[in-house]
């Protein structure tokens, strides 16, 4: 195990009372952990992905991050708080301990809630479905190491998900 670190979460959730739905991650790559925010990989193409989603321009800072989430009404956090990990390798995770999520569910709108990838929609229907009593919609991951979705196919299921959602988050 000299591979594995223990990593406890080190940056908060991103929501407002305004949020809609919720977006989640599994656990944040070692890029996103020295920026100290989501996704911050360069080749994840999440923020690709939401932008056509909601027919928006890719936002590249920070700052345009948070500002693009929340005129979308999207909180993000991750569905795992610490676990032990290899990297940024979803696979490698052991000894997961799930985030609370009421915190998001009291202080924001969310009827909904996305999970970015398998990691992410296990850990949350194992964890956190049973507490909080919402299903979520696991989509395919936005991650480099999920080859099989080009981002065309990455649009059209985020897009069938998250619209098709429309009616209820609104």
């Amino acid at each position: 195990m000299a591979d594995y670190r223990h990593i406890v979460h080190p940056f908060p959730p991103l929501y407002d009372e305004n949020s809609r739905i919720l977006i989640l991650g599994s656990f944040p790559s070692v890029k996103s952990r020295e920026q100290n925010f989501f996704y911050g990989h360069p080749q994840n193409r999440f923020w690709k992905v939401v932008a056509a989603v909601f027919d928006d321009i890719v936002p590249a800072s920070i700052e345009e991050k948070k500002a693009f989430l929340h005129r979308h009404h999207i909180a993000l956090w991750d569905s795992i708080a610490e676990c032990d990990i290899k990297g940024s390798s979803d696979s490698s995770i052991r000894n997961a301990v799930p985030t609370d999520l009421r915190q998001i569910l009291q202080g924001s709108q969310v009827k909904r809630i996305f999970c970015n990838g398998k990691a992410s929609g296990t850990c949350y229907e194992k964890y956190q479905q049973p507490l909080l009593g919402i299903p979520a919609v696991t989509l395919p991951s936005t991650s480099p190491a999920n080859a099989a979705f080009t981002m065309e196919k990455l649009i059209d299921a985020w897009s069938a998900a998250i619209k098709g959602e429309a009616s209820e988050i609104r």
